[in-house]
Formats: structure tokens, C-alpha cells, sequence
């Protein structure tokens, strides 16, 4: 592997642009390439191989390809599979695709329904409201026993403390 210069590294790039398009390179890049025997080697092994490119033809395809591949397809479809796995993994992948439509369009119903519901809160029944006055009274009724236990603990241990 050949150590790059400072003015070599990135060239790859440029290389390519300058095989493709000569004119928007500029001018530092064409000129590098011109004194640097590593750049000039590479740009050139590359200008061979688009030469080789554009000499290679496609072949052309069978004009029989498409009935083979139909016939192969159909042979696979109405062989026998062994399993249950098998025959279920054969329908779907060699079966016609129209079957999976109505699947598809339940779940999607049944996912609209669920989200539906649940964003609704339709399974949460209304449960009847108490008022704020009747919550607050007895609330501060509830704080003020607590309160008034509380005072009679202390009350009982001062006492038992001076009776002593």
C-alpha cells in the first residue's frame, strides 16, 4: 500500500469527477493530477475500466423466461407440502396476494375500535359525583377528631407525668 501525500488524500473523489465531467473540475485538481505519477496512474486505470464499461453488452434474456418461471411457479404452488408449516409457509409466499386484503381491513377496524374505545374512555362507567361542600366538611370534621385525639393522648401522658 502506497503512503499518500498531504495533496493525494481526498482525491478519489476528484478523480472521479475529472473522468466524468473534465470541465467543472478545477483547475489545482487537473494540474495535481498532471504532476503526481500515483494520481495519474489511478486515473488512468480507472479510464480503462469504463472503456471495458461501455464495450459490455447485456445479454439478451430467453424469450422463454417468463413461461419457464410461470410454469416453475405454478409446479411449486400445486406440490404437496409436507407440513402444516410448510403448506401455510407455501400459500403465502407462491399463493395469490387478494386473501390478505379483508385480514389486513379487520385488524385495521379492530385497532380503530380498541384506540377508539380507549381513547373515548368508553369502558369507564361514570360514577356519581360528590359535592365539594359535603368532601370539605367532612374532611375538616375528620382533621379535628384526629386533632382532638391527639390533645387527649398528651393531655393523659401530662397527667400521669404530675401524678407521679
Amino acid at each position: 500500500m502506497r503512503v499518500l501525500d498531504k495533496a493525494c488524500q481526498g482525491m478519489n473523489s476528484k478523480l472521479a469527477d475529472l473522468l466524468l465531467d473534465p470541465a467543472a473540475v478545477p483547475a489545482k485538481v487537473r494540474d495535481h493530477v498532471a504532476e503526481c505519477e500515483g494520481c495519474r496512474s489511478e486515473l488512468e486505470e480507472l479510464q480503462a475500466t469504463m472503456a471495458l464499461m461501455d464495450g459490455w453488452e447485456a445479454p439478451e434474456p430467453s424469450p422463454y423466461f417468463l413461461t419457464r418461471l410461470g410454469a416453475r411457479m405454478r409446479e411449486e404452488r400445486e406440490a404437496a407440502p409436507a407440513g402444516w408449516l410448510s403448506r401455510l409457509r407455501a400459500r403465502y409466499a407462491y399463493g395469490p396476494r387478494t386473501h390478505m386484503r379483508p385480514l389486513a381491513a379487520m385488524a385495521l377496524t379492530v385497532v380503530l375500535l380498541v384506540g377508539g374505545g380507549a381513547y373515548l374512555d368508553l369502558n369507564n362507567w361514570p360514577q356519581p359525583r360528590q359535592t365539594a361542600n359535603d368532601a370539605a366538611v367532612v374532611h375538616d370534621l375528620q382533621t379535628l377528631e384526629n386533632n382532638a385525639q391527639v390533645l387527649d393522648t398528651l393531655e393523659s401522658l401530662t397527667t400521669t407525668d404530675n401524678g407521679d
